[in-house]
C-alpha cells in the first residue's frame, strides 16, 4: 500500500511517520502531485498557522489537488481546520471541502486546549473498535463547529466537531499518533478504509 503526507511545511510530521511505521507502512513526505495521486491513502498534517500554511499549499498548487483526490484522505489537526470553509484564524479561506466554520476558543477557557479529552458521538468506520468516551490528544486554539457532517464530538467550553467526513476525506481535531491505542486504532481503520 502507498501512503503519501502532504507535505507542505507544516511541522510534527515525524511522528506521523513513525505511527505508521509501528504499524508495518512506510509512508513517504511529498508534494509531488503526481506521487500524491498515486498514493492508495493521503494524510493532510499540520501544526502551524492557517494563513500561512494557506499560502504554502497554493504556491505549490496542492489547495487545487486535494479537494480533488478520490482516495481517502485523513486530515490531521491543522489539515482538518485547512478542510474546512473558513477559519477565524488569520480569517483565511479554507479548501472548502467541509462546509464548516473553524473559529476560537474563547478567553474563558485555557487556549490553546493541551491535553487529553474525550470523544463522542462516534459515526463512521474510522471509529471501529474505539468506545465512546475515548480519550485522545488534543493540542489547538481554533475548533470546528459543529455540522451535519461531524462524526465524533468532544466539549471544552462548548460541543464542538472533533471529527469531520464527506465522501473519501475524513479529518480529526485530535492527534491520533500521539493518542496511545485507541489513535494507533483510529490509523489502523483509516489504512482499511
Amino acid at each position: 500500500m502507498k501512503l503519501s503526507i502532504v507535505n507542505y511545511g507544516a511541522g510534527n510530521i515525524k511522528s506521523i511517520q513513525f505511527a505508521f511505521q509501528r504499524l508495518g507502512y512506510d509512508a513517504i513526505l511529498t508534494d509531488n502531485p503526481e506521487e500524491i495521486i498515486k498514493s492508495d491513502k493521503v494524510i493532510f498534517p499540520g501544526v502551524g498557522e492557517a494563513s500561512s500554511a494557506m499560502v504554502k499549499l497554493k504556491q505549490s498548487g496542492l489547495d487545487q489537488l486535494i479537494p480533488t483526490l478520490k482516495q481517502p484522505v485523513l486530515g490531521i489537526c491543522l489539515g482538518m481546520q485547512l478542510m474546512c470553509s473558513h477559519s477565524e484564524e488569520g480569517d483565511t479561506t479554507g479548501l472548502g471541502i467541509f462546509d464548516v466554520n473553524v473559529k476560537r476558543f474563547s478567553n474563558n477557557v485555557k487556549v490553546p486546549q493541551m491535553g487529553w479529552n474525550t470523544i463522542s458521538n462516534l459515526k463512521s468506520d474510522l471509529f471501529k473498535g474505539i468506545k465512546e468516551k475515548e480519550y485522545m490528544y488534543l493540542v489547538h486554539s481554533y475548533y470546528a463547529e459543529q455540522c451535519k457532517k461531524s462524526i465524533a464530538t468532544s466539549d471544552y467550553e462548548l460541543e464542538y466537531a472533533s471529527a469531520l467526513e464527506n465522501d473519501n476525506f475524513f479529518g480529526v481535531q485530535f492527534h491520533p499518533e500521539k493518542s496511545s491505542k485507541a489513535g494507533e486504532q483510529l490509523l489502523k481503520n483509516f489504512l482499511k478504509l
